[in-house]
């Protein structure tokens, strides 16, 4: 069987012969085009809204993808898990391997993703998953930017005056905090929560984000009061009374919607990237908070803040998938950031110190 053969059949069994529907949802994600059709109106409703930043009238796509809707389907494949990072626990994601393609399942939820260079397509429960194809979504976006030299880092950015300003941290660093304490400023705007992408030219290094809004935890949303509407506030009250650790340890996600929260035209493409902020601090840490200025080739440990896997749904120009087990490229990412000016953040965790310290010191040493 011949790979387009595997891949057709396989795009066949999910779809499922299901109609699709005559609508087609665009986005403009930067140079990218993506389209997306689906049979599910909730569904294309939902992610309209969602990024709905970036919908724009119907034009030709780079990339085409479809959404499904229907029951989890039972696939007879041997499927193999993905490794999670260290700082993660349970299945999440298991994958089968096909010529030419590959077969991501999601084993919490029974969604189902077809990945190959002509047919995308997500199948399952999708209503009750928006979040899982809007990371598809995203994927494709990721691929896209990956396969023109851009470098994946874990990393929020946001921008100001023209300059962005990028954010890493490992786990329970507090990033997405911190990048919404900035954005209290209404002259910073948000360019990416989690996954941000880098790639030198013309002695410059630039930063770009991909659509994800911002999903925060209940430790972010209490000590914030534009976000407390996340939350009911007698829940809030309550979360106030954990001990610190325990608060910022709960893993439940919430939205925030830039645009409704922080205004309209708040979120936006590329900058030229100026610094990166490396949050190597903790709540428990005896030591006082403090910024210094860092060589990444001195502390190569700061860069397992910054670097990222790709994940399982990257291919590249010529179809390749990535290796469960491939190592980063740390002379790749070392490169660029050379660039830069790296800050390691350490001590006890402080954000209004910090975010006083970006705005007096940081943004000085950068602007030139």
């Amino acid at each position: 069987m011949t790979s387009n053969t595997q891949v057709h059949d396989l795009s066949a069994e999910l779809m499922q012969g299901i109609p699709l529907l005559k609508q087609c949802l665009f986005l403009q994600c930067g140079n990218c085009v993506i389209s997306l059709q689906s049979n599910s109106s909730p569904l294309l409703e939902e992610l309209q809204h969602y990024f709905k930043h970036l919908v724009i009238t119907q034009t030709t796509a780079d990339i085409s993808i479809i959404a499904i809707e229907s029951a989890p389907l039972k696939l007879s494949y041997s499927f193999k898990d993905w490794p999670r990072e260290a700082s993660k626990n349970g299945r999440k994601d298991t994958y089968y391997s096909l010529e030419g393609g590959r077969l991501i399942y999601k084993v919490r939820t029974g969604m189902i993703f077809l990945q190959s260079k002509n047919s995308r397509i997500a199948a399952g429960p999708c209503e009750q998953n928006p979040n899982q194809v809007i990371n598809f979504i995203n994927s494709q976006h990721m691929s896209w930017l990956q396969q023109r030299e851009w470098l994946i880092c874990h990393a929020a950015a946001v921008a100001y005056k023209n300059r962005a300003y990028a954010i890493a941290g490992f786990s329970g660093g507090g990033k997405s905090t911190f990048m919404l304490h900035l954005m209290d400023n209404e002259k910073i705007d948000f360019i990416s929560n989690d996954r941000l992408f880098i790639r030198a030219s013309d002695k410059q290094v630039n930063a770009t984000g991909i659509a994800k809004l911002p999903r925060i935890n209940p430790g972010t949303i209490v000590n914030n009061p534009r976000l407390h509407a996340l939350i009911p506030e007698q829940q809030r009250l309550q979360l106030l009374s954990l001990p610190k650790q325990q608060l910022w340890d709960i893993e439940e996600k919430y939205d925030v919607d830039i645009e409704v929260l922080y205004g309209q035209g708040r979120i936006i493409d590329a900058n030229p990237l100026q610094a990166f902020i490396v949050l190597n601090w903790k709540h428990e840490s005896e030591q006082d908070f403090q910024v210094n200025k860092v060589d990444l080739t001195q502390r190569r440990d700061l860069l397992a803040a910054i670097m990222k896997s790709p994940g399982p749904f990257y291919q590249d120009t010529q179809g390749k998938f990535l290796d469960e087990h491939a190592e980063f490229n740390e002379p790749a990412y070392l490169a660029i950031l050379d660039q830069l000016i790296i800050y390691e953040v350490s001590g006890k965790i402080d954000f209004s110190a910090l975010q006083a310290y970006f705005m007096q010191n940081i943004i000085n040493e950068t602007d030139s």
